[in-house]
């Protein structure tokens, strides 16, 4: 038997055990493998499959790779990174399809696949708004802004423009911590609390402020957060309200008019 039969057994193999149970009991380097193989049907992969988890240290991170890192990989051609390429976006378009016209709280777990695949690997924060209808369907999702590697730099009114150019009836907020922490900071807070208060006033529902770290994020709905932001709202509303009305009652009492 050639060594051209032994490869395209091995592949064969590959392919079958995919077809039958998924990527289940598949190491990472086969994974990179099946993935090279589709650029390159006809020469054995393993090695450059190695090579590339080597480099890139994960599975993650090989799909990360820019064709241009990829191809720094002897053996690795413009084919192959082309491969592993596509099948990234096509994954990433799938997820995205799938959130689409689905209410927002029936899949909210894959609006955070979807996004954490978008954002994991960001060196800077990236605020992301999510616009919804009334029905909580997903209209469009759209980067607001692109920060420092700590930061980023977000105004409500822009916020409020963009819902309103979109005819949004509701929101969702997504940022990531290049640190890797989702835990919220005083400036998200912040921010946060701003967003719903300015969403109180144009009469547009804040459904959630997510924040992705490594491989787990932080919600504001869940935590109980947007809850307690929109109590602090209509307290405020009703304070100035009751203050507006004592103002009047003084002025009345001090300037009682004519007779």
């Amino acid at each position: 038997m050639t060594s051209e039969e032994l490869h395209e057994g091995h592949r064969r193999r590959l392919r079958e055990k995919f077809l039958k149970s998924g990527l289940a009991g598949f190491h990472d380097y086969e994974i990179v493998e099946l993935l090279l193989s589709l650029g390159t049907p006809r020469r054995d992969c393993k090695p450059q499959a190695k090579e590339a988890l080597k480099k890139f240290k994960t599975l993650r991170g090989v799909l990360s790779a820019s064709p241009e890192e990829l191809q720094q990989i002897k053996g690795i051609g413009a084919h192959s990174a082309f491969g592993i390429k596509l099948v990234r976006e096509v994954a990433r378009e799938f997820l995205k399809e799938q959130i689409l016209d689905r209410p927002f709280y029936k899949s909210s777990r894959e609006i955070f696949d979807y996004l954490y695949h978008a954002m994991r690997d960001l060196k800077k924060e990236v605020f992301k708004v999510v616009f919804l209808n009334s029905q909580h369907q997903v209209i469009d999702t759209v980067d607001l802004s692109e920060g420092t590697v700590d930061s980023s730099s977000v105004y409500p009114r822009e916020v409020m423009e963009g819902a309103l150019k979109h005819n949004s009836s509701a929101l969702v907020f997504v940022h990531n911590h290049p640190s890797g922490n989702p835990a919220p900071s005083p400036s998200d807070r912040e921010l946060t609390r701003e967003l719903v208060y300015a969403g109180k006033i144009m009469r547009i529902k804040v459904l959630d402020h997510i924040i992705i770290g490594d491989n787990r994020y932080f919600s504001f709905a869940d935590e109980g957060l947007l809850n307690e932001y929109e109590l602090d709202f209509l307290n405020l509303k009703l304070r100035g309200t009751s203050e507006a009305r004592r103002r009047i009652y003084k002025a009345k009492q001090s300037y009682p008019g004519p007779e």
